[in-house]
């Protein structure tokens, strides 16, 4: 099963995680993705530009609008994520204990990622995927 961990901070974490030296933080997560790699469950990971140069689409109207960011709160946004190949959500909390980086005022919240085999076969849309999906070795 996939999960997606999601890792979030507040404006304070993000500035305290800013006073440590980039290459140490590199270092750091490095050190953790090869962890990951070596046991075989890293399927992605991605770090997110700084919120303030977002775009936000908003469908609240007829016509969507299109506003700089960011949008919401800080507890709304996201740094980053991993998504992980694990055998049980259990297995996915224990690699989000281990993350490092963190401290007061990060949070990861963890998601299963669905399934194109969760979802009717006999669909049309969905056979066309599974077609997209089995061409570029997805599946």
């Amino acid at each position: 099963m996939k999960y997606m961990l999601i890792m979030r901070a507040t404006d304070e974490a993000w500035a305290s995680i800013g006073e440590v030296d980039f290459d140490t933080i590199l270092e750091t997560m490095g050190k953790f993705n090869d962890e990951l790699i070596r046991a075989g469950v890293l399927v992605a990971a991605e770090g997110l530009e700084d919120a303030a140069e977002t775009v936000v689409v908003d469908y609240g109207t007829e016509t969507p609008v299109v506003t700089d960011g960011p949008y919401g709160e800080t507890k709304e946004l996201f740094g980053g994520y991993y998504i992980l190949n694990v055998a049980s959500k259990e297995e996915a909390v224990e690699w989000a204990k281990r993350l490092p980086m963190t401290g007061p005022g990060v949070k990861t919240e963890i998601r299963r990622v669905t399934s194109i085999d969760e979802f009717p076969q006999d669909n049309e849309w969905i056979k066309k995927e599974r077609a997209w999906r089995e061409s570029t070795g997805q599946l």
